[in-house]
Formats: structure tokens, C-alpha cells, sequence
């Protein structure tokens, strides 16, 4: 089903533009679009998975120390 805004009497198309592209940006898709603009290896998929789970590690040791 394709995300859709309806437009509200008196607004500009400009607004109307930016709160379609928050509502993308919240539902994920413009993350999926962008992830998926090339083919990604699968050791690079890993890789980058890996990298994020450091990160995250990192950030739940010092919250847990505060």
C-alpha cells in the first residue's frame, strides 16, 4: 500500500512535500531505499552489522555506568 498525505486546504505544496518525506522517513523508507541503491555484499552486510553491535555494546556499557 503506498503512503499517502492528503493535502489540508490553504497549504502549499512545499509542505505538503516535507511532512510526505517525515512520514517516509518515520515509517523506515527512505532508509530501505537508500540501503538498497546498491547491491551490498554479504561479508560487507556482516560486516557493517558487526561494527553496529559494537557501537550499541559501547553505548549500553557507559549508560550501565552511569
Amino acid at each position: 500500500m503506498a503512503t499517502e498525505i492528503k493535502i489540508r486546504k490553504g497549504e502549499s505544496i512545499e509542505k505538503a512535500l516535507r511532512r510526505l518525506k517525515k512520514k517516509l522517513d518515520r515509517e523506515g523508507i527512505m532508509k530501505d531505499i537508500r540501503a538498497k541503491r546498491h547491491f551490498e555484499k554479504p561479508s560487507e552486510k556482516r560486516r557493517r552489522q558487526a561494527a553496529r553491535a559494537r557501537i550499541n555494546a559501547r553505548r549500553a556499557t557507559y549508560a550501565a555506568s552511569l
